[in-house]
Parts: structure tokens; C-alpha cells; sequence
């Protein structure tokens, strides 16, 4: 009877053996759902971004307003006859902004 069931033993153990540590075993399709789970994320990304581009490309063709605005913002370019103000703002952060003494207060 200890032989018999030894042999069951050892038949339901090679029969586990694939489902646990063999070609598809459950650790290797888990690791391969958390591979398609990144890579749908980064597919997503790179989506969003070739839509932006050819929004972008689309804008460039179409029209003078995304050519006029990069003119602008990354050349310095300006209208004929227009008038271009730069404003420079010469006030310091919180922490850099010096300090005046005060009468009476700095004596030792």
C-alpha cells in the first residue's frame, strides 16, 4: 500500500512539475503580463506624443499663427512697425533680499 502511494506521490509531482516551473508556468505568464502591462503604458505615452507632434506639423502647415508664435518665442523675431517691450523684473527671492540695520536695535 506504501508503494502505491508513493507512486501517486510521485505522479501528481510530475504532473505539477509544467504547471509550476515548466515552459508555461504560472511565475512566467505573471511575468509576462507585468511585460505587456509596461510596454501598453509606454505605447500610450509614445501615442500621446506622435499626436502632439502631428497636432504640431498639422499647425505648421496650415497656418501663420504656430509659425508666428515659434518666430516669437525662439528667435525674438518681431512685426514690422511693432513695438517690443522687455520687462525685467529686478526683484530678489525672500531669502536674498538684504537686510538694513535698524537704528538702535544693533547696538552691542
Amino acid at each position: 500500500m506504501k508503494a502505491l502511494t508513493l507512486i501517486f506521490v510521485i505522479l501528481i509531482a510530475l504532473l505539477q512539475y509544467p504547471l509550476w516551473l515548466g515552459k508555461g508556468s504560472w511565475l512566467r505568464v505573471w511575468n509576462v503580463n507585468q511585460q505587456i502591462t509596461e510596454q501598453k503604458e509606454k505605447n500610450a505615452a509614445a501615442k500621446q506624443r506622435n499626436e502632439t507632434l502631428s497636432a504640431e506639423v498639422r499647425d505648421l502647415k496650415q497656418g501663420n499663427a504656430a509659425i508666428e508664435e515659434r518666430a516669437r518665442s525662439e528667435l525674438g523675431m518681431i512685426k514690422q512697425d511693432e513695438v517690443f517691450y522687455q520687462v525685467i523684473d529686478h526683484a530678489l527671492p525672500a531669502n536674498k533680499m538684504p537686510v538694513t540695520p535698524t537704528p538702535g536695535k544693533n547696538k552691542p
